[in-house]
């Protein structure tokens, strides 16, 4: 892979070029990842975080690269400054979430960009809910825990099937980032 491959679809676009402007992108969604795992929606029996929500739109709008730093090392800095108990099990679920949505809405049906999104954003939801309780069952050490928190882990990440492609589509927040990240903006 070059350092200035992209891949275009017909309104889908990942962009891999690497430069200062693609770092501070990254940085930026990172940040508001940090933002948004730093508080929780009160709700009976815990919180519901929003931070699903960027972790889905940058990983539609960026490379799979730039998609795990954003929403693996994002979720972990956000737990690691203010609930650093489940850092690690953030790290790889939210990484892995955010990689596979970049890659099977980049990659898996490129004539039909809207079908690939909600495969890929229906895959990173179970595996957010997936890893999410795993984690909390290894980390807390108690499955009764886990699945506590279960209905919790399926709506937020119903929050990030729903909002984040939203703001990506209707906005056009892919076509934005691909303009800053090209300087022609």
């Amino acid at each position: 892979m070059t350092n200035e491959e992209t891949l275009t679809t017909h309104s889908l676009s990942v962009h891999t070029k690497h430069n200062t402007r693609w770092l501070t992108i990254c940085g930026l969604l990172m940040a508001i990842n940090v933002g948004l795992s730093s508080f929780g929606l009160p709700v009976p029996g815990g919180h519901l975080y929003l931070n699903d929500i960027v972790i889905v739109a940058a990983a539609l709008m960026l490379d799979p690269l730039g998609a795990f730093l954003v929403g693996g090392v994002g979720a972990f800095l956000g737990d690691f400054f203010f609930y650093p108990l489940p850092m690690f099990v953030s790290l790889v679920t939210h990484g892995l979430q955010a990689m596979a949505i970049s890659y099977i809405a980049h990659h898996a049906f490129p004539a039909k960009p809207k079908l690939s999104t909600v495969i890929a954003v229906l895959v990173g939801a179970v595996i957010m809910v997936v890893g999410y309780s795993l984690g909390r069952a290894y980390v807390y050490s108690t499955p009764a825990y886990a699945w506590i928190k279960l209905p919790y882990e399926i709506l937020q990440a119903l929050f990030g099937v729903i909002v984040g492609p939203f703001l990506v589509w209707k906005w056009k927040l892919n076509e934005h980032a691909k303009k800053l990240i090209d300087g022609k903006w």
